[in-house]
Parts: structure tokens; C-alpha cells; sequence
């Protein structure tokens, strides 16, 4: 028996996690989550399972679940959520993280911390690559999540050095596919729910701004190919992501071309500190564990928007 833990695990990437997860019969897993921004319905076909059980809970408290292997999801991920309380946002990513790793100290298990593209910032090097230490405006509007992910990343390496805490750090890029909610403000839900709806496709700044989205499916994989590498040495971090980069007004007339919508594009400010381009560079990834993603873009957004046309039929 592995006993796995996935905090966050209701949410969009975190149910896809679970899911995967559950496909090995060795594996019993838990899902945590206070589903502020996740849903039970994500982890339905789960919930039957002797192997499977969800809590209820919220990870700025301390949490004891015996576990082998954590995988540390929780925490707002798009713009609109994490700056809707940003105190609770930065809360989540630190004390979070505190507890995870205690939690990780106390059982031996290994954990991987999702970390993200956002510690970079707003980058001054294309694409970007783990040594880079970013360009993250500390007092901005993301900071509550940038500076809390950088300082989450910061808590795995201390506990790590002081502790002998077996941590192992991801950069997720952009993901998307099913189960991601119809209203969370990220581009590639946005532009397929406006489409099918017939509204206007709202693009911030002139569509020039460059962005790289990865298939949930692949990041999934990846996320376990991180966890279960025989490389213990190997903490990362190190990014996930598609280094297939788009502008954000290609992907815009994509997705209407795929849709067959007749919804026009409209052009509203830029939020402050978004980042001007994002793209991985994932050579790392490819040497230390081997992967890379399969599922192309078109492919991936071909399975996202019936996921959508699916949840919008009356």
C-alpha cells in the first residue's frame, strides 16, 4: 500500500492527479481540500473507491494524514481567484507549506510542491530556464501568489537542508483541459466559454503577449514521473509546460475557427505585471525525467471545448 495525499486534490489539476493516481491499484489515496476553488463533482467517479476518501480541509491549519508521498496542489492558481483575497492567497502558499512539510517531516514521505511559472515574473529572459531568479514585482497585484510561491519554494529547501525533508519542486506553465471552471478568468476557458456563448472574446493588452499551455493530461504525467524518479538527489526545481509558445490573439482566432463562433474580439488594458511572454524551457525536464508532452494544442483543445459544450448545454 502507498498511501498518497493530494492537498488541493478537488481542484482542476489536483482531480486529474487523483484520478491518475487511482489507476494504480498499489495506491490509497486521500484528497484535501476546502473547496474554495475546487469541486467534490471534479473527484465524483472517485468517491466510491476503498482506496479513495476526501476531506474536508483547509491546509493554513495543521493537518495530520498519514502519508508516503504528498503531492502539495492547494492553492488558488488563476489570476482571478488568488487576487480575489490576497491575504488568504499568500497564507495558503506559506502556511501551507509549512504544514505540508511538517507533515512530510513527520511520516518520512517525500512530497512535491507544485510551484509555478510565476516566480519568474514578468521575464527578462526568453525562454525561461530554473536558473533564472525572475523579475516579480513584490508589492504588485500577483504578488500575493508570486512572492508566495517563491518564498513555498524557499520553505522546501530549508526544510530540505535543516530538516532532511525528501522535497522535489515543479514550475507548472500554463494547463489546461477539462474540469477547469467555466469562471476563472484563465484565456483558454475564457475564450472557449465567450465563443460558444456567441459573447465578445475579451483579450487584455493587443494579443501580443505570448503564452505556452500544456494538455492536463501530459502535466499529470509529468507531475508523476517527479514524484516516483529513482534520481533522489534530484529536488529541482524544474519546469512543466509546452515550450510551444502563442500569441494570445492567435489563440484567440483558434479557438473561434474551432468553435465555428461568430464572436468578435475586443481589446480591454492590461492588467498590471502580466507577463509579457512565457515559455519553458524544459531541457531539464526531458534529461531528468524524461518527459516531455504529447498532446498538441489543437488535439487538446478539440477535448476542452466539448468538456465546455458539455457543461453549457441547458
Amino acid at each position: 500500500m502507498n498511501r498518497v495525499l493530494v492537498t488541493g486534490g478537488a481542484g482542476f489539476l489536483g482531480s486529474h492527479l487523483c484520478a491518475e493516481l487511482m489507476k494504480n491499484p498499489e495506491n490509497h489515496v486521500t484528497a484535501l481540500d476546502n473547496l474554495s476553488t475546487g469541486k467534490k463533482e471534479n473527484l465524483a467517479p472517485l468517491l466510491g473507491s476503498s482506496r479513495f476518501r476526501f476531506i474536508e480541509g483547509d491546509v493554513r491549519r495543521p493537518f495530520d494524514v498519514p502519508a508516503d508521498q504528498i503531492y502539495h496542489a492547494a492553492a488558488p492558481a488563476s489570476p482571478k481567484a488568488y487576487q480575489l483575497s490576497p491575504t488568504a492567497t499568500m497564507q495558503t502558499c506559506v502556511m501551507g507549506m509549512v504544514n505540508a512539510l511538517e507533515l512530510a517531516k513527520k511520516y518520512n514521505a517525500k512530497i512535491v510542491q507544485f510551484s509555478t511559472s510565476e516566480v519568474y515574473g514578468n521575464p527578462l529572459v526568453h525562454p525561461q530556464k530554473e536558473e533564472y531568479f525572475g523579475n516579480v514585482n513584490p508589492i504588485g497585484i500577483r504578488s500575493c501568489y508570486d512572492e508566495g510561491k517563491r518564498c513555498a519554494e524557499s520553505l522546501c529547501f530549508d526544510y530540505h537542508r535543516e530538516f532532511g525533508v525528501r522535497v522535489k519542486i515543479v514550475r507548472i506553465f500554463n494547463t489546461y483541459g477539462p474540469r477547469m471552471d467555466v469562471a476563472d478568468g484563465r484565456v483558454v476557458s475564457n475564450f472557449i466559454v465567450q465563443a460558444l456563448r456567441g459573447e465578445p472574446i475579451t483579450i487584455h493588452g493587443d494579443g501580443s503577449q505570448t503564452r505556452s499551455f500544456c494538455y492536463v493530461d501530459d502535466m499529470a504525467q509529468g507531475l508523476l514521473r517527479m514524484m516516483n524518479g529513482t534520481d533522489e538527489d534530484f529536488h529541482g526545481p524544474v519546469n512543466l509546460g509546452n515550450p510551444e509558445e502563442i500569441q494570445v490573439k492567435a489563440l484567440a482566432r483558434k479557438i473561434l475557427e474551432m468553435t465555428d463562433s461568430s464572436s468578435r474580439m475586443v481589446y480591454l488594458p492590461l492588467p498590471g505585471d502580466d507577463p509579457v511572454q512565457r515559455r519553458p524551457d524544459i531541457s531539464l525536464a526531458m534529461e531528468k525525467l524524461g518527459w516531455k508532452p504529447e498532446i498538441s494544442l489543437d488535439a487538446g483543445l478539440e477535448k476542452t471545448i466539448a468538456y465546455f459544450r458539455g457543461m453549457m448545454k441547458p
